[in-house]
């Protein structure tokens, strides 16, 4: 098979791997290398493999429809090269993907079951070569491009708008998350999604109460539950996870308390749904909030409208301040600029018992290469705050 690799970052290098090691010819295309119009390079070729930063509508993948060579996602081909028998728990939604999945990893391992974590922020699901079960956490890029891919189970935790920026409408955007039902055995949905399937919601009972907080993350919970119930585990097993999970990086991440002070990164939060959902897991505290990155296409106004007493302070940053200052213009805030700058000035003003919270509402790509970088600069403006600092 000749296949022609579109995007060279950690899904498009494994799936590369994958594909020469079973003696397949690859042709890379990198957006970088200026190659991406030179039409040509899909002569002879029987595959694209598309890495999910990729939009559907660039040239060579417009084209490649047109010849109809057919176009993979990471993830269907990491499929395909699963070894049979394999089974394949699917997660996606807007939000709480990555914690949900996770959390879902506690539960297996606390009932001594082997899983591999895979897909959007894991291990790519091509360089998944054993594993009796593997639970994939699954963007909708990753889903525009399956054909074959049948989940076992799948579970859509929620749909809200986000990537407005890639999508003509949410319609298009809920079209590509609904990819996950497809072929799929046991369906897990959110209650009041209208969607069939078993349901879940943050009210349910649980076998115990998870130690992450927000009414959010006991939702996550909830859904890891479905998930792990019909996958056969025993409540022993899922509440030891639900005890013991402590969260995920630059989510809701206690980072330092200095003089009183709490410091939370929640530097995931790179939506309007996910700032929202930090705010009200600090409903009642005072809080210092630290909102601003890229824009997404999003309307700010439901941030603006959550604002109340308990903000005691906004300070924006990056390249969305200024449509933030728009749908802020009656609430106070400060235009800092830089996450160093925000920290120093919320903790000038913060008092005993205070949070500094960094949920920016928006996507890293202005000032950062991801969210993880954004998160790390905003742990080191707080270590900076320390004596040794």
């Amino acid at each position: 098979m000749r296949a022609l690799v579109y995007g060279l970052a950690r899904s498009g290098e494994s799936a590369t791997a994958r594909l020469e090691a079973q003696g397949d010819e690859v042709v890379p295309v990198d957006r970088s290398l200026g190659n991406e119009e030179e039409l040509s390079l899909l002569d002879g070729i029987d595959v694209v493999v598309k890495s999910p930063g990729v939009p559907g509508e660039v040239p060579l993948v417009a084209e490649a429809h047109t010849r109809g060579i057919p176009v993979w996602s990471e993830i269907e081909l990491g499929f395909r090269l699963l070894a049979p028998g394999t089974r394949v728990i699917g997660v996606t939604g807007t939000k709480g993907k990555t914690t949900t999945v996770q959390l879902l990893g506690a539960m297996f391992r606390a009932a001594g079951r082997d899983v591999v974590l895979a897909g959007n922020e894991h291990t790519p699901l091509s360089a998944v070569e054993a594993g009796d079960l593997v639970v994939c956490e699954l963007s909708s890029f990753q889903l525009e491009d399956v054909a074959t891919l049948a989940c076992e189970i799948a579970v859509l935790l929620n749909i809200e708008p986000d990537h407005l920026n890639r999508y003509d409408s949410m319609d298009d955007y809920r079209a590509a998350k609904l990819r996950i039902f497809e072929r799929a055995g046991t369906r897990i949905v959110q209650r009041g999604s209208g969607l069939p399937g078993t349901e879940f919601s943050a009210q349910d009972p649980l076998p115990a109460e998870p130690l992450i907080r927000g009414t959010h993350n006991r939702e996550n919970a909830a859904a890891a539950t479905a998930v792990a119930r019909a996958a056969g585990l025993d409540d022993d097993a899922i509440a030891e996870a639900l005890r013991s999970f402590p969260g995920v990086p630059h989510r809701l991440e206690p980072v330092a308390e200095i003089d009183g002070v709490r410091y939370v990164n929640d530097s995931k939060a790179t939506n309007v749904g996910a700032a929202l959902r930090a705010l009200s897991a600090f409903a009642g505290e005072p809080v210092h909030a630290i909102f601003g990155g890229s824009p997404k296409g999003q309307s700010f106004a439901p941030l603006a409208d959550a604002i109340g007493a308990d903000i005691r302070s906004i300070h924006l940053v990056g390249e969305a301040a200024t449509e933030l200052a728009v749908a802020l213009r009656d609430v106070p805030f400060d235009d800092d600029r830089t996450i160093a700058r925000a920290v120093a000035h919320a903790a000038s003003i913060a008092q005993p018992g205070d949070v500094v919270l960094l949920s920016p509402a928006c996507a890293s790509y202005d000032q950062y290469s991801s969210f993880e970088e954004r998160g790390e600069d905003f742990r080191r403006a707080v270590s900076g705050l320390l004596p040794n600092g």
